[in-house]
């Protein structure tokens, strides 16, 4: 039996690279396995050799103690890589092939998959709607910062490139498919972005230049990235958005010096629960109610950014069960569309990677992406904490050139 390696959450702002088991096709008990998925069979599922997996902002929620994720969790939920064992029940993945594999593990049988409502499924957590791999109260299926992962359903979940020699040559975009680029997307399309709109993206974290390059793709005049951090907001004017610093200003008041408008068509809501500030004081609602502030009236916010049902990390005893002081009244009186939840990977990724293959897009410089080894991401998540604008890929077997 082979062996495999993998990156665990230790304990607030604590990771290390453990020796783990060897995926089979039986999910098996341990830490934050739901127990009524202990001994799930999956013939519908493939072993992956681990090619590409990235460090994700969501992943450092967990890793700063701020969900109640238990220790010895393993991480990774953005995941690229070679199907090295097939089971019995899959019919269309073959051994060798190259795959993304969305986020958001869904089953494609249940009434929200068929929806394409994958980010809810039905099936696969028996806590609620909704998985991902490696986090915490999502069902207990086994993060992919891993030499070695379980993807079930394959034949669903399974995006294979159509040449993989080509995708080798774009891997470091291609990686960016299982999350952040459908995220970043999502974002965009929520506020319903198009031809000649102006954009307001509040923060400029990979998930924040990913709506960013998203709003581009769609068609935006122009996009504005606000952010505290003076070098992500530095990646951002990289690719042609216009930046504000908000230690130095309201949004809005910012947006009117730019645009000669205080208001924008769309917004979106890149940075979630961990939300700072001008005082520089945490405030999970701030952003939340930045955007309400600049987006036009009868416009639309897309909240991509994750706010959680616990935070033990929160400021106060509402923030800690995921209840905001958020000014909904601005919202209804604006009259305001809200997009919230997971993304629905699989509704894009498609398209998206066609968008990559054929140069429409080219998410990994946008995102600053480094190549780490599976050793370095301890410091891969340092580093992203103490907010390097960088997208840290995992690089498990020395795959990328």
């Amino acid at each position: 039996m082979a062996g495999n390696r993998a990156v665990a959450y230790k304990g607030p702002g604590k990771v290390e690279v453990i020796d783990t088991d060897y995926p089979t096709f039986e999910l098996q008990d341990g830490p934050g396995v739901n127990p009524a998925n202990v001994g799930r069979q999956v013939p519908h599922g493939v072993i992956l050799k681990t090619v590409a997996t990235n460090i994700c902002g969501s992943d450092q929620h967990m890793v700063r103690g701020r969900t109640t994720a238990p220790s010895d969790l393993v991480l990774g939920h953005e995941i690229t890589g070679e199907v090295v064992e097939v089971g019995r029940d899959v019919e269309f993945v073959k051994t060798g092939d190259l795959v993304s594999v969305p986020f958001n593990i869904s089953c494609g049988r249940c009434v929200n998959c068929k929806k394409r409502r994958t980010e809810i499924c039905l099936n696969v957590n028996p806590d609620r709607p909704g998985s991902a791999y490696g986090y915490v109260d999502m069902g207990g299926w086994v993060g992919g910062q891993a030499e070695y992962v379980l993807v079930p359903y394959a034949d669903w979940n399974a995006l294979v490139f159509p040449d993989k020699a080509q995708a080798m040559e774009k891997i470091l975009d291609l990686t960016m498919l299982s999350d952040i680029l459908p995220t970043g997307y999502h974002g965009a399309v929520s506020a319903k972005v198009g031809t000649g709109s102006t954009v307001y993206v509040a923060g400029a974290g990979p998930v924040g230049l990913a709506a960013a390059a998203s709003a581009q793709l769609l068609g935006a005049a122009v996009v504005v990235v606000g952010d505290f951090n003076t070098e992500r907001l530095a990646q951002a004017r990289s690719f042609g958005c216009e930046t504000i610093d908000l230690s130095k200003g309201e949004p809005h008041e910012q947006i009117e010096d730019l645009l000669k408008s205080p208001e924008v068509d769309a917004a979106i809501d890149a940075v979630g629960f961990e939300a700072m500030g001008h005082g520089g004081k945490e405030a999970p609602a701030t952003v939340l109610n930045s955007v309400m502030s600049v987006v036009s009236a009868g416009g639309s916010v897309g909240i991509p950014g994750l706010y959680v049902t616990g935070d033990p990390g929160g400021v106060d005893e509402a923030a800690q069960r995921g209840a905001l002081s958020m000014d909904f009244g601005t919202g209804w009186a604006k009259a305001l569309t809200f997009v919230t939840g997971q993304t629905p990977v699989m509704k894009y990724h498609r398209g998206l990677m066609q968008a990559i293959l054929n140069d429409r897009i080219h998410i990994a410089k946008a995102v600053n992406a480094e190549v780490i080894s599976l050793d370095d991401a301890p410091r891969g998540y340092e580093e992203f904490d103490k907010g390097a604008a960088k997208k840290y890929v995992i690089d498990a077997h020395g795959s990328i050139r």
